[in-house]
């Protein structure tokens, strides 16, 4: 539906640019065309006779006391002009800042090609022009005179750029005549939308199902191409296109591209007709199962890779999917691409085939014997194993115990007693290290793998006894946090010196107290095996009481033994404090 009063709003905008070019007038041809001196004022139309030529313009003499002088690219349409033409000229002034009379053959043109339009025209009507150039909310058409298109009505489809219509022929139908403004609004998509359906009626009549016809591509989206009849446009789905799998249409297929497909559906009521491009062919899903029995070796070529798997073609039309999980009994893929590459041609077993889908699973990992039967006859727990260090996690490092054999290495089974936050900060990768069998889960074909349990456990019997409560110990402080203090006693063994055992006064912040790398005396509270946790206080180890010390080093580390308070505390109690790691 047209609105009309957006078209009168549209042209009343071009009112400037058309006044421009036309020139104005009051009244038909008999107005325009003065023949005598006392009747000739500026905006008539009068009779000019070729006199000469001056450099790049022409002489015309119009029955006035002066000549007329006019720019040679208003006779692009006079290419042999020669002296002693008579033309039409429109009358702009009677005499010029240069002594000459002011007049325009090319907007004598317009004017009488308006008039001509309007004795010949109706609004309704086809008319053909050039596209001259873009203006607000549209483009101009010199149809004889300028006339105005709104870019809403330049294509059914609003083009992205209407300026690629400049210096193009187009056809249009008349929206509107307004020869008060005099100006003139067309619409190609009028003219369009009158033509298809037209010819959309005609193919709806003779069109039939099964039929192969010939069409335009007009459009591709990401689920089909919607393909021109002639009159009216079918959607070629992606699916219905090739018996293979493509990703996009325009795999297949481009705008403006002539193709031949078949009409599978036609709904004459809701005017929609689905076409098909493979259904011109045979389907090759028909003798599949003939062709590829489950359980059958079959070689192929990737020609796909998604995150979740890779898709072989068997032939052309058939692809198989092998999934990310049916590529290797031992490996750990996060990428097909770690295992197969475009275009590599591999071998597959066939898994499972699902004809009306049309799809069928592949596997790879199946080419081989599932190595992961032996494994727990081979590593069970308590079993000592070498490896190479392959790979590196947040939580953990995967250990290559042998060719497609990785254990996994938790950090929390790393180190007794350090706190080991990443593993990198006990194992690099490509490291060669002995470990400890933990577990195997052939089920789940994990084997958990320990590091520290090469070892004795220092919390059962050697740190117990090395650091009893009451005893005062130096140690440096290595880390500062808003509740304490970390301060290492020995390599890989940290004590916590809470907050509120940093002085007899409140603190705040510990850094007022003791910084990093600060070596400092302090008492323990209480070793808690079952934590794994030592807890410290600095100000119960100032407060001068008898002494205790560590009987296996100096307690200045290097000095004579500073004497510290053993026994009990000031308030009576054997490091009873409920301070922890």
């Amino acid at each position: 539906m047209i609105d009309h009063n957006l078209i009168g709003t549209l042209g009343s905008n071009i009112d400037a640019e058309l006044d421009a070019l036309m020139g104005s007038s009051d009244g038909g041809m008999e107005a325009l065309l003065g023949d005598k001196i006392g009747n000739l004022t500026p905006g008539k139309l009068i009779k000019g006779k070729v006199i000469g030529f001056q450099g790049d313009g022409v002489v015309v003499e119009v029955g006035l006391k002066s000549e007329g002088l006019i720019s040679r690219e208003e006779f692009e349409n006079m290419p042999e002009l020669k002296v002693g033409d008579m033309i039409d000229v429109l009358l702009e002034s009677l005499e010029g800042e240069d002594g000459t009379v002011q007049v325009s053959k090319r907007r004598a043109d317009r004017m009488l090609n308006w008039q001509r339009i309007i004795d010949t025209q109706r609004e309704g009507d086809v008319v053909e022009g050039m596209v001259t150039r873009k203006i607000k909310g549209g483009l101009l058409v010199d149809i004889g005179v300028p006339v105005f298109l709104p870019a809403s009505q330049v294509d059914v489809r609003r083009p992205g750029e209407i300026g690629d219509y400049i210096g193009r022929k187009i056809r249009a139908q008349i929206l509107k005549i307004d020869t008060e403004r005099k100006n003139i609004v067309i619409s190609r998509r009028k003219l369009i939308e009158d033509e298809r359906d037209a010819a959309k009626k005609r193919l709806m009549s003779t069109l039939k199902e099964g039929e192969v016809v010939t069409g335009t591509v007009k459009n591709i989206a990401d689920f089909g191409a919607f393909i021109d009849l002639g009159g009216i446009d079918g959607l070629l789905h992606i699916t219905d296109m090739s018996w293979g799998r493509i990703n996009h249409p325009s795999e297949l297929l481009k705008i403006d591209q002539k193709v031949e497909v078949k009409v599978l559906n036609i709904d004459r009521e809701k005017e929609k007709i689905a076409l098909g491009l493979k259904q011109r062919e045979a389907s090759p899903w028909e003798e599949i199962e003939k062709k590829y029995p489950v359980g059958s070796r079959v070689r192929g070529a990737v020609v796909n890779l998604m995150s979740y798997g890779a898709f072989v073609r068997l032939e052309d039309g058939i692809e198989g999917l092998v999934h990310i999980s049916e590529m290797s009994w031992t490996r750990r893929i996060n990428h097909p691409s770690e295992m197969v590459q475009p275009n590599e041609e591999v071998d597959v077993v066939v898994l499972e085939i699902n004809k009306d889908k049309q799809e069928i699973s592949l596997g790879m990992k199946q080419i081989d014997v599932n190595p992961w039967e032996l494994v727990g006859e081979k590593y069970p727990p308590g079993t000592v194993v070498e490896g190479k260090v392959r790979n590196l996690a947040n939580y953990g490092a995967f250990v290559e115990i042998e060719p497609g054999i990785d254990g996994l290495l938790h950090i929390s089974d790393m180190s007794w007693t350090r706190k080991v936050t990443h593993p990198n900060e006990v194992v690099k990768k490509g490291d060669s290290i002995r470990c400890v069998v933990l577990e195997v889960d052939q089920e789940k074909q994990r084997i958990s793998l320990g590091l520290k349990q090469l070892t004795e456990d220092p919390w059962v019997a050697a740190i117990p006894e090395h650091y009893k409560p009451g005893m005062v110990v130096r140690g440096a402080v290595t880390k500062i946090t808003n509740f304490g203090v970390f301060v290492e006693l020995e390599a890989d063994l940290e004590g916590l010196l809470h907050i509120s055992e940093l002085a007899d006064h409140k603190v705040e912040n510990p850094q007022d107290v003791v910084k990093p790398g600060d070596e400092v005396d302090v008492k323990i509270l209480r070793v808690d095996t079952g934590d794994r946790k030592i807890g410290l206080s600095l100000k119960r180890a100032q407060w001068g009481d008898n002494t205790q010390t560590r009987t296996d080093e100096p307690a200045d580390r290097g000095g004579t033994p500073k004497p510290t308070r053993g026994g009990m505390d000031t308030h009576g109690s054997m490091g009873t404090d409920k301070i922890q790691l």
